[in-house]
């Protein structure tokens, strides 16, 4: 069996069954247990708050939420259909009004040029009548008149597309996060500040596009949402210090 190898407070065994379930097979490939794993960092960051998401701290710009009742990782999102393969997102966190589809990246942004794949099946007429901002963006990408160096625009579309249908299943209002460590190196090789500051102003570039639609979106580093973590709550602000220490987070 995989040794998770996970921070202090992070509930092992509702991780592995979550792994387990999701799509990604993280733990069969053994990609959990890479050095580069993106997986292992929200796991390890979102996965502390699945028994305690009353302790979730505020989440930037636009939700400013903190009554939290639920908290999960590895969370799918459904389309309106049965067939095919449906957006899982890193974690899931849910308040009494809101459904928070959170996507969360390390090396991703930094590894190669991003490529849009949007098949027919994202022109169903099913999102509803807000959420034509999306749409735009992804007709824009799929004929190549939008394209992003760093960002998987593509895909948050597609989280977008999931989270607006499956949050109405649950009578919420649909919201997405983009959460990104911001590496200064991989695999020994620096990453150069010109491509950090791309991608910041890429992800800027799609925040103004959707802006308005019914699935809100924010983003932040992770280094900039730690620091706004409350210092007062001490088992909080040592779960913050082992996410700095073990990912690097300046």
């Amino acid at each position: 069996m995989t040794d998770l190898n996970l921070l202090p407070g992070v509930p092992t065994q509702r991780v592995r069954a979550r792994l387990e379930a999701a799509d990604g097979k993280e733990l069969a490939t053994g990609k959990f247990n890479s050095p580069e794993s993106s997986s292992a960092l929200a796991v390890d960051c979102f996965g502390w708050f699945l028994d305690r998401p009353e302790r979730l701290p505020t989440l930037p710009s636009i939700f400013p939420l903190s009554s939290w009742n639920r908290v999960e990782i590895e969370y799918q999102a459904r389309f309106p259909w049965s067939g095919g393969r449906h957006p899982w997102l890193d974690a899931a966190a849910f308040t009494s009004d809101v459904l928070v589809g959170i996507e969360s990246k390390r090396f991703e942004p930094f590894r190669d040029r991003k490529i849009a794949s949007l098949s027919d099946a994202y022109d169903r007429p099913v999102w509803g009548d807000n959420m034509g901002r999306y749409e735009t963006v992804r007709d824009a990408l799929r004929e190549g008149s939008l394209t992003y160096r760093h960002l998987d625009a593509a895909q948050l579309v597609k989280h977008a597309f999931g989270l607006v249908t499956e949050a109405a299943r649950h009578q919420l209002k649909p919201a997405l996060f983009y959460i990104f460590l911001e590496p200064t190196e991989r695999s020994g090789k620096a990453i150069p500040p010109s491509d950090l500051k791309r991608h910041r102003d890429e992800v800027s570039d799609f925040a103004s596009r959707v802006a308005g639609d019914e699935v809100d979106f924010a983003a932040a580093s992770y280094s900039d949402w730690l620091k706004t973590w409350p210092e007062i709550d001490a088992e909080l602000h040592a779960h913050a210090s082992a996410l700095k220490q073990r990912y690097s987070i300046l």
